[in-house]
């Protein structure tokens, strides 16, 4: 199970890249380092600034959101990255984020993102390919357009620039359904915090089902599902799960509506469903220490790599036991870099 840095979505209201951590984990042996983003700042922009002052290590978005872009300008995104920083070290990971921001950040209808999905990686996949003018004939999206207000004289169009055709396309889903259409499309499953150890083998199954209907016959060997766990070196693991807590609570208590909050079903899912009933009545009635609270330690643990460093190295290999093609951290410092790529070695 190899490492990767995940530097979220620079929530700050003037965002600053922890250029100096993502270099050390360069030199300690990580694999890779990924951006997000939501209603502010950007996934793409860090990542082409990260790239020009890396050397080795890969470029993924976990994830750059659907609406945010048009198939062609994701392709030709991931593809300019790449050139720019050296061929070969570009992912493009690509999700749907909440109808909340959908529809209130983009301006766009949620629709269907089964469908969207599928013609987005169709799209992309074909644009990066260069084989021919790209068309497309889609349940959501296609190309040319051809829907209401089309002039008529839209026509394919191969791109210009010759881009690394083999840029992995992966997705970051969490419904079943959406899961397995990752396996049987996409080339890799952003699995986030779904994918932890004793939920393992459930959404496994899920996968292999996906893969049965590839086109390409590609097995799990060879299908990256990469997951993510939060970091806290401390030798009071108590306190350490406590720090983790705030913002558990306000992912599960207050991101997306009330009836579609992903991230309060996940928590549900994982055996929590008690717990994150209560943290979601708390936080959304404005006591949001108590819903911080109400998180149990459990669930932090389960999901997370926690305590002084031996029994960080104990909780690296439960998770690469697990089956992880590799392991996003955050909350990260240069020394827990460290003891983890000590244990990933």
């Amino acid at each position: 199970m190899r490492l990767g840095l995940a530097t979220g979505f620079f929530g700050d209201a003037h965002p600053q890249v922890p250029i100096k951590l993502i270099q050390h984990a360069e030199a300690a042996g990580f694999d890779s380092v990924w951006t997000a983003e939501t209603y502010g700042c950007d996934a793409m922009t860090p990542l082409a600034f990260i790239g020009a002052q890396t050397r080795r290590i890969r470029l993924g978005t976990n994830i750059a959101q659907l609406a945010a872009r048009s198939p062609a300008n994701l392709a030709m995104c991931a593809q300019t990255i790449d050139a720019m920083a050296g061929e070969g070290r570009m992912i493009l990971g690509i999700g749907v984020s909440g109808p909340q921001i959908v529809e209130g950040w983009y301006g766009q209808p949620w629709g269907k993102p089964n469908y969207r999905l599928r013609d987005t990686v169709a799209i992309v996949k074909k644009i990066l390919r260069r084989e021919g003018p790209v068309s497309h004939e889609g349940r959501e999206i296609s190309l040319p357009y051809k829907g209401p207000g089309s002039s008529g004289l839209g026509k394919p169009l191969k791109s210009i620039l010759h881009g690394n055709a083999n840029i992995p396309v992966m997705l970051g889903t969490g419904t079943p359904t959406n899961i397995r259409m990752t396996a049987e499309i996409a080339d890799g499953w952003l699995a986030g915090s779904k994918w932890v150890p004793g939920r393992d083998a459930h959404f496994r199954a899920i996968v292999e089902e996906g893969l049965a209907k590839r086109a390409d016959g590609k097995k799990l060997k060879d299908f990256p599902i990469i997951g993510i766990a939060a970091v806290h070196l401390s030798n009071d693991v108590k306190g350490a799960l406590a720090k983790l807590k705030p913002h558990i609570a306000l992912y599960v208590g207050g991101m997306g509506a009330k009836n579609m909050n992903f991230h309060k079903d996940n928590m549900v899912n994982r055996g929590f469903g008690d717990a994150a009933n209560r943290i979601q009545e708390l936080f959304l009635a404005g006591r949001k220490d108590e819903a911080t609270d109400a998180v149990p330690d459990e669930f932090v643990d389960q999901g997370a790599l926690v305590g002084p460093p031996e029994r960080l190295r104990e909780r690296y290999k439960v998770w690469a036991d697990t089956g992880l093609t590799q392991l996003l951290v955050t909350n990260v410092n240069e020394e827990a870099v460290d003891v983890l790529a000590k244990a990933a070695a």
